[in-house]
């Protein structure tokens, strides 16, 4: 007999159904409708439900996201029923592929950073050579990765460079709590052989222009020099925190040179102070100018 417990999500409108056994080989299914349930009998018998909006399948349990139209005290233990009696009656849940994609083994592990709101997943292979910064789900067009992450309702922003992800998550999450969930998560997407990002498709924005040899070219020596202190000296302990540093501009009549901070240097309570104190102390050493005053801009 196969006993089903039926666990709140971070969502109001999402339930799990867990049962005591994996039910998918690594992977994760949604279907947003009826049509899309070709590989799945128990999910196209949940949409018989009128109150059924999207039926996900993965690892152990069945979620599933409910319209408005009725609370799930009210209804709870009759999806948790009809999904018993389904699988006791010999009921298939999922048609897999015999021949599945073979798997990319690889490796992620979790660091946190100086941002308690931040945690640095870190692959053993490349995933991007452009960096990636989505604030919402509506910068994502390049990264079907990201797409799926902000479906995690306790991830705010995702940025990507090089080997790994920075994740800021929400308040009301404990990285205790969603840690393994999100590692977890990652490593099957990325094993699984699906996209993580496509370069082709980031949009090239201001940001991304100033990463470009045309634009270094144009600049002034000084500035040059800012940009190349930064890159040797300043960019490598950044990105060992899990954030990114990049030239914004910089002032000769001031004499203030402004930064940009991603990922977790943006927002992080203690990044702006110690970066700007930092470098700014760096950059007057190094170019004989106590003149020099540093203005870091969270992206």
């Amino acid at each position: 007999m196969s006993e089903i417990s039926i666990k709140s999500t971070n969502s109001p409108s999402i339930l799990k159904f867990e049962l005591e056994n994996h039910i998918t080989k690594g992977k994760n299914f949604e279907y947003k409708n009826i049509d899309e349930t070709k590989n799945s009998p128990l999910a196209s018998k949940l949409f018989y439900l009128p109150f059924v909006k999207t039926v996900y399948i993965s690892a152990n349990f069945i979620a599933i996201e409910k319209f408005s139209i009725v609370e799930w005290e009210d209804v709870q233990n009759e999806v948790a029923q009809q999904i018993k009696n389904f699988i006791e009656d010999g009921g298939v849940i999922l048609i897999e592929d015999e021949n599945p994609t073979k798997k990319i083994p690889i490796t992620v592990y979790a660091e946190t950073t100086p941002n308690p709101s931040v945690q640095k997943f870190v692959c053993n292979k490349l995933l991007t050579n452009t960096l990636l910064e989505c604030k919402n789900i509506d910068d994502t067009i390049a990264s079907p990765l990201a797409k799926e992450l902000f479906k995690f309702s306790f991830v705010k922003e995702i940025f990507f460079d090089e080997n790994y992800i920075s994740i800021t998550k929400y308040e009301v999450a404990d990285w205790n709590e969603i840690t393994l969930e999100l590692r977890t998560f990652i490593k099957e997407y990325i094993e699984n052989g699906n996209v993580v990002i496509d370069e082709s498709l980031i949009t090239k924005t201001v940001v991304h222009t100033k990463q470009q040899d045309e634009y270094f070219d144009k600049l002034d020596t000084t500035s040059q020099q800012i940009i190349n202190i930064l890159e040797e000296y300043i960019k490598p302990a950044v990105q060992s925190d899990g954030g990114n540093i990049m030239f914004e501009s910089f002032d000769a009549d001031s004499k203030k040179v402004k930064v940009i901070l991603q990922g977790a240097c943006s927002g992080c309570p203690s990044s702006t102070f110690t970066l700007k104190n930092g470098i700014e102390n760096m950059l007057r050493q190094m170019l004989n100018d106590n003149d020099l005053m540093v203005e870091a801009i969270n992206a």
